[in-house]
């Protein structure tokens, strides 16, 4: 079987790949630049695996972004969502040819606990699984706790080594590194704000090249997919999980950074996901914990909420994460991840790209769906890819009883594990691309000058970046925008110990003078710094670390700042404006309390 899948693929793909060699992606349509939605003559025809039910499938403008594009795309055509008609042809010979454990493998990804990879990976060969997600936990570190990125490229690549035995795609080893409060890998990788430090700096090309800068260090490493970036529009103090996670509260602004964060990680040939729709930043219910009920209605949900979502479609996001999210104007009482109306909600904004799940270990399943029964009711419902259910052995069973028995058609997995086959497909040739040597200066790389390909690059080669992304974001709410805000010593309270070891480093580095543990008997500024997105403090001078909420609340007798970010580089850029070495460009890409969108420095 295998040497079919070898053989059936490669005759289908010899063109391509010699393409992909030769000129690399090609032009984006439907984006500018910076990422952000440009003017489109309207949708080309999918040609990827036809849908079992539901409405017809747009899929969306000719060409996406970092999308490998045939001499010839009559014979070829893009499917819309980034792979070409050639990797769908390709995907349903090789699952044609799979049994029914092979199926239903191919569309799990499971997670494990602890370093050792050993019984993960002899699970990950007996189910035929499609994929394996990173968590912290899994990391392994060295003797300063610090990631062991050696170690760790050789756990990435013994999971594609058997993750890919049998296909001619790459498995998914998969990673959630968004940046700030949720990011596996930390040090030596470059350490990011928070995604809503991009919102405050406004500027979609920063955020592009951060994107891209973040994804490049997971591909030297052998990922293939990364669960980034947020899409969802928060409604600040009132939202307990999204938070700083999204770009901001205005949905056209977080459309725009979401569509430039889509293409730099297609500019890394990292495989992005979209999330969480139909949109996590409105319901005041964590879904790790319970199920959150989003109260809108679909008229004020596709005004806000979706805008993102539709964006990044219309620019061609390959895949977007289904939240477990209930809408009653939808299918009342049920999870969107598993709610068949909620699919074709998302179908109507025109996707036909790969829907996974949020991962179906959290709190909002697990109490309604026991052991296997979510995967079952979330592949039966649309989804494509089942991410992390609580247990994965019983999932891939009850996968395979549910087919035998016909309570899940045959075709529906069929269809879903060709579109994973058919987007690991395009991966393959995306990174093969994003590796190449990339062009001079100026020189036309294949697909213009808008569109770099990003190389893997090593650990801590994005700390640039992230530097010019802190110091782009940091935000003076309230207080002078010129000028030292330090008068005397600086004492630093708040905070957990890292954060305050950091602001000391940096305060230092740009000639400040701390003040020790004990009070002193000259003058100091007392900088109080607020660890969580709601926390209130007083203090000469307040920082928010994380989203901005708790500002309004806190006493400041000289400066409220926002932050967005607990990395060195953040430090760095708040020391520089504490000492008046720099400006604060940022403005609030969301109002708290009384202080509203857009404040900042002029």
């Amino acid at each position: 079987m295998a040497r079919f899948f070898r053989t059936t693929t490669v005759l289908l793909l010899a063109a391509g790949t010699a393409l992909a060699a030769c000129t690399g992606p090609a032009p984006e349509s439907g984006t500018t630049a910076a990422g952000t939605p440009a003017s489109s003559s309207g949708p080309a025809q999918s040609s990827g695996p036809a849908q079992s039910s539901g409405p017809a499938q747009s899929s969306g403008p000719a060409q996406s972004p970092g999308t490998v594009q045939s001499s010839d795309p009559a014979q070829d055509p893009p499917t819309g969502w980034g792979p070409l008609a050639s990797d769908a042809a390709a995907a349903r010979a090789a699952v044609a040819q799979m049994d029914l454990e092979e199926k239903a493998g191919q569309v799990l990804v499971d997670h494990y606990s602890g370093t050792d990879p050993e019984a993960q990976l002899a699970l990950a060969r007996k189910l035929h699984l499609g994929g394996v997600m990173i968590m912290g936990g899994n990391v392994p570190t060295t003797g300063t706790s610090a990631a062991d990125t050696d170690k760790l490229a050789r756990v990435v690549a013994g999971f594609q080594k058997v993750l890919s035995d049998g296909r001619d795609w790459p498995g998914i080893v998969a990673v959630d590194q968004e940046g700030g409060m949720v990011q596996r890998l930390k040090q030596p990788l470059t350490e990011w704000p928070a995604p809503m430090a991009l919102g405050a700096a406004g500027d979609p090309a920063l955020t592009r090249r951060a994107q891209a800068a973040m994804d490049a260090e997971l591909a030297r490493l052998g990922f293939t997919m990364n669960f980034s970036p947020v899409a969802d529009v928060t409604t600040g103090a009132s939202d307990p999980t999204i938070g700083s996670r999204s770009f901001g509260d205005d949905p056209d602004a977080v459309a725009g950074h979401t569509v430039a964060a889509l293409a730099g990680a297609l500019d890394a040939g990292v495989l992005p996901a979209v999330k969480h729709f139909p949109g996590h930043g409105s319901v005041a219910t964590d879904s790790h914990v319970g199920l959150p009920v989003q109260e809108s209605s679909l008229r004020e949900l596709s005004a806000r909420d979706w805008v993102p979502f539709r964006d990044a479609v219309k620019a061609g996001a390959p895949m977007v994460m289904m939240g477990h999210v209930s809408v009653p104007e939808l299918e009342e009482g049920v999870p969107a991840s598993l709610s068949a109306a909620s699919y074709r909600a998302l179908e109507g904004l025109g996707f036909s790209g790969v829907a996974v799940t949020d991962a179906l270990n959290m709190g909002a399943v697990t109490a309604s769906y026991p052991q296997g029964r979510a995967a079952v009711e979330a592949l039966r419902a649309g989804a494509d890819l089942l991410l992390m259910p609580q247990a994965i052995a019983p999932a891939h069973a009850a996968i395979v009883e549910a087919v035998r028995s016909g309570e899940v058609p045959a075709a529906r997995l069929d269809e879903a594990a060709a579109k994973v086959g058919t987007m690991m497909l395009w991966q393959q040739r995306l990174a093969a691309s994003a590796s190449a040597s990339a062009p001079a200066s100026g020189e036309a790389s294949g697909e213009g000058p808008d569109r770099p390909r990003v190389p893997p690059a090593a650990p801590g080669a994005g700390r640039d970046v992230g530097l010019e992304a802190a110091r782009s974001a940091v935000t003076v709410v309230t207080g002078k925008c010129d000028g030292a805000l330090v008068s005397g010593k600086l004492r630093i309270e708040g905070g957990t110990p890292q954060d305050r070891a950091r602001l000391r480093t940096a305060a230092g580095k740009a000639g400040l003078d701390v003040a020790g543990s004990a009070a002193s008997s000259g003058k100091e500024t007392l900088v109080r710094l607020l660890g969580s997105g709601t926390a209130t403090g007083t203090g000469d001078i307040v920082v928010a670390l994380d989203a901005p909420w708790g500002l309004a609340g806190s006493t400041a007798r000289t400066a409220r700042i926002a932050l967005y970010g607990r990395t060195p580089e953040s430090f760095a850029a708040l020391a520089d404006v504490l000492a008046g070495k720099a400006e604060a460009p940022g403005k609030l890409p969301a109002g708290a309390g009384r202080y509203p969108r857009g404040a900042g420095c002029p």
